[in-house]
């Protein structure tokens, strides 16, 4: 398949497609009109000599300063070389995909007065494997993410560093061997590149994307948890959630009661006179739910940002129009990001209480921290106390980074956002929150376990027999680092959740 651009309906699905698997993208013909008429007006303000922000003039508070004719293309040059000062560990290469496909698309937009040979050349690397390397670090989130564009522009002209082919190249070596031709950048075509919120966006849609994928992971592990701890399903009864209407409450309560169905675990207990849970298992609609809500709430921030103009100046060819703007700051997704992070976060909180009350003999039932020779052997003790690290960990990553603004040129840029930091964060604090979780699956599996010979639900039968084919059920103890990343593996290649669905159906609709 092939993703065509056209800068209005770009989706985030398409986006992973392209960023993680490689996919190829084509240039819409519609976006072609568009695309010449803007670069057409810059044309036609050169030929004019009108004083044009970014065109013949300086950048931020050197806005005021004259560029003469002959230096328009040398000052294009010279922006991406000065502003190229990130520092850290590159970006992964699927957000660097990310980021150029999102920049390709805004150019595409036809507001941005370039050529469309240099969207053309952005395509040819992103098809034939050429991702620039980027660092993390050095973006305030306004006037764009100006530093790590700058670095993904620097191998568009054939300088900086790129992978190809699995090894990391100059941008000049690696543009030779995929047979693309640098970029010569003309009037406009630099400020084009780096003003823009992709890499906070890429960032963002990616880890969206996954957050949506452990929301289904996170309801399978916490119906394995209740199962394990014989919990009642009276808590996940459609009445009560219809009396509060919260959109993913009602999902996950539904979700919740598909997955447990009728099973001889619960059987077992009808009787025992118990009437509600602890809040960890009472409470799952309640607090995933409130996540979901979130997530989706963040998904519909970046559809609309992933699909729009922000870089500066803005060109109307409709009125040959240059106007200077700030669509360029990052606070819509810098917000978002945060508030991501934070219902991420509360994810792991939960889930966490549901690992402690699984090893633990007073709240559970079960054999002592899921072991049948406690003292001789810890079992999955330790478990918990590396989700409880993960999770106190996520407390401070949580603390919002869109509230915090430090001024930069000289005061012209008086406001910025964060936004890639916030996004960066919440990346981190979704790699916790995964780690969590298969935590939760592991101890939640083992304690299914140990009820044998009584069985789980159908659904959870096929949860744990995915697990088992790759973590055996513990009966000695053993370094449990493995377990916890094959099950992870299980989660991020949809394993789980798949075995779960083709009983249940979708568990959920992105």
């Amino acid at each position: 398949m092939t993703v065509i651009i056209d800068g209005e309906s770009l989706t985030i699905d398409e986006l992973v497609r392209v960023a993680r698997h490689g996919e190829q993208v084509e240039l819409s013909e519609a976006a072609l009109d568009g695309i010449l008429a803007s670069r057409d007006v810059i044309e036609s303000a050169l030929r004019g000599h009108k004083t044009v922000y970014g065109v013949n003039t300086g950048f931020g508070d050197l806005a005021d300063v004259t560029i003469e004719a002959d230096d328009v293309a040398k000052l294009q040059v010279n922006l991406i070389r000065s502003h190229s000062v990130g520092v850290g560990d590159p970006f992964s290469e699927e957000v660097v995909r990310g980021m150029m496909l999102l920049r390709a698309n805004a150019l595409a937009k036809g507001f941005s007065g370039v050529r469309l040979d240099l969207i053309e050349t952005l395509l040819e690397m992103l098809n034939n494997g050429v991702t620039p390397v980027v660092p993390q670090k050095g973006s305030v989130g306004s006037s764009g993410d100006l530093a790590p564009l700058a670095h993904m522009a620097l191998v568009l002209i054939g300088e900086g560093n790129a992978t190809f082919d699995g090894k990391t190249y100059s941008g000049a070596e690696a543009m030779q061997k995929a047979g693309i031709t640098p970029i010569c950048l003309q009037a406009k075509e630099g400020v084009a590149l780096i003003n823009g919120t992709q890499p906070m966006c890429a960032l963002g849609a990616l880890v969206v994307y996954d957050a949506l994928e452990l929301v289904r992971n996170s309801s399978i592990a916490a119906a394995m948890s209740l199962e394990a701890l014989r919990g009642t399903r009276r808590a996940f009864d459609e009445k009560v959630h219809l009396v509060r209407r919260h959109e993913g409450q009602l999902e996950v309560a539904r979700t919740m009661l598909g997955i447990l169905r009728d099973s001889e675990i619960n059987k077992s207990h009808a009787d025992c006179g118990k009437v509600q849970d602890a809040y960890s298992l009472r409470c799952i609609p309640q607090v995933l739910g409130a996540s979901l809500d979130t997530i989706r709430y963040v998904q519909s921030v970046l559809n609309i940002e992933i699909n729009s103009a922000t870089d500066n100046p803005l060109v109307f060819a409709d009125g040959a129009d240059v106007i200077s703007g700030g669509n360029f700051h990052g606070q819509p997704i810098a917000l978002v990001m945060d508030f991501l992070g934070i219902a991420l976060a509360e994810i792991a909180n939960i889930s966490e209480r549901r690992i402690n009350r699984l090893v633990n003999p007073h709240l559970s039932a079960l054999p002592p921290f899921l072991t049948t020779e406690g003292g001789l052997e810890s079992g999955m003790m330790i478990a918990q106390y590396t989700a409880a690290a993960l999770v106190s960990e996520n407390k401070v990553l949580a603390h919002p980074a869109s509230v915090d603004s430090i001024p930069t040129s000289a005061d012209q840029e008086d406001h910025v956002s964060m936004g890639t930091i916030a996004a960066r964060k919440a990346r981190e604090i979704l790699e916790n929150v995964q780690n969590v979780i298969a935590i939760e699956f592991m101890c939640a599996a083992q304690g299914i376990d140990l009820l044998s010979p009584l069985k789980p639900s159908n659904p959870l039968s096929s949860a744990l027999a995915s697990i088992r084919k790759v973590v055996t059920m513990l009966t000695d103890d053993r370094p449990l680092h493995k377990d916890i990343s094959e099950i992870r593996l299980l989660m991020q290649n949809g394993v789980i959740v798949k075995e779960v669905e083709k009983i249940t159906g979708a568990l959920y609709t992105d």
